[in-house]
């Protein structure tokens, strides 16, 4: 698999981009948000990637960041929604907003993007509803500090939604030890149940 490329930019013809890597010219699909963050042609770029073959052709995306291509990975495994799909969403919505908006259960931001429809919209925010937080490590809803990723990572792998995760993980003094604040949000977590 290829998983990242680092290289010269030579061409940039949206959504396509041709990137060269020691003499071999990668064409790469990104999405808009990554698309607008590039460099000028000629200038050094790393892309995160992600490779789909299929019997007739291989196809290579790529993402400036790592939590895009995470969150690219999680809505081509949601029956309906290719590849194709996937990339016009990211170009759509930005990771925070998408995550934003599954949080809010906000079907109607969702139609915008085009290509997504009613039910399209309804079965993404029914199955990203929990699966999200991995992928905004770098938004606005992620832990400010290690020890806190930590107590939310620990509250997600028991089971917890990253909705009750997050807000148990807000509740604790920032300068607690990783157990502590597990056993805060625990504590936190089975008062509001």
């Amino acid at each position: 698999m290829i998983g990242r490329l680092t290289g010269i930019l030579l061409e940039k013809h949206p959504p396509q981009v041709l990137l060269e890597v020691q003499g071999v010219g990668y064409e790469v699909d990104v999405p808009m948000s990554t698309f607008y963050d590039l460099p000028a042609v000629g200038t050094q770029v790393t892309l995160y990637t992600h490779l789909v073959i299929r019997e007739d052709m291989h196809l290579l995306f790529g993402f400036a960041t790592e939590p895009e291509r995470q969150t690219f990975r999680m809505l081509i495994k949601i029956s309906g929604i290719g590849a194709r799909t996937a990339l016009a969403l990211l170009s759509g919505l930005s990771v925070t907003d998408l995550y934003r908006t599954v949080n809010a259960q906000d079907s109607a931001r969702l139609i915008t993007v085009p290509g997504i429809g009613k039910k399209t919209a309804e079965r993404l925010l029914l199955e990203l509803r929990d699966k999200l937080d991995s992928a905004v490590l770098n938004s606005d809803q992620a832990p400010s500090s290690t020890c806190e990723g930590d107590i939310l990572n620990a509250l997600l792998s028991l089971g917890y939604s990253n909705r009750e995760a997050s807000w148990a993980t807000k509740q604790i003094s920032s300068n607690s030890m990783v157990s502590d604040g597990i056993r805060q949000a625990l504590q936190l977590l089975s008062k509001e149940t």
